[in-house]
């Protein structure tokens, strides 16, 4: 049976050298992005850095662009994206840049080209919030952060 994804069009603008995004398997939910910077960046640890990828997008409405960490990097070296995910929105038109940090315990490189973060395009709506002075109760009621336990 035939792989079959569903797509959708998103207009780019590659305002710089390194490569469009790129889905690296057939079925992969994050497109890799590039770093696009003309000196290598060194990251120190636990320093965060914004990262150019010469990449401008028109996303349709109603959907938005989620920035999220590479594992590889994260597991390997400690690097990932500090706001994870990054929200790119529908009307933004300015370049994508990736905020990185290193939570490793060494100096971390990033050259022209690298992969540094995955791109998700998802489905996205606004609320209308309609105010109330009663909510329904649930079974869970106000418990919070860790209030099932270990």
């Amino acid at each position: 049976m035939p792989i079959q994804v569903l797509t959708i069009k998103v207009n780019i603008k590659n305002i710089g050298t390194a490569p469009l995004p790129s889905y690296q398997t057939a079925l992969a939910a994050g497109a890799d992005i590039y770093a696009n910077n003309l000196e290598k960046i060194n990251i120190q640890p636990f320093e965060r850095v914004l990262v150019p990828t010469g990449l401008i997008i028109e996303l349709p409405e109603g959907f938005e662009a989620q920035i999220r960490p590479r594992s590889g990097l994260a597991l390997k070296h400690g690097i990932t994206v500090l706001n994870s995910p990054g929200t790119i929105d529908a009307d933004y038109r300015g370049e994508v840049k990736v905020l990185l940090i290193n939570l490793g315990q060494t100096e971390f490189t990033i050259n022209h080209g690298d992969r540094i973060a995955q791109m998700v395009i998802a489905k996205c709506e606004q609320a209308t919030w309609q105010t109330e002075i009663e909510l329904s109760t649930t079974s869970r009621g106000e418990g919070g952060y860790g209030h099932t336990g270990i």
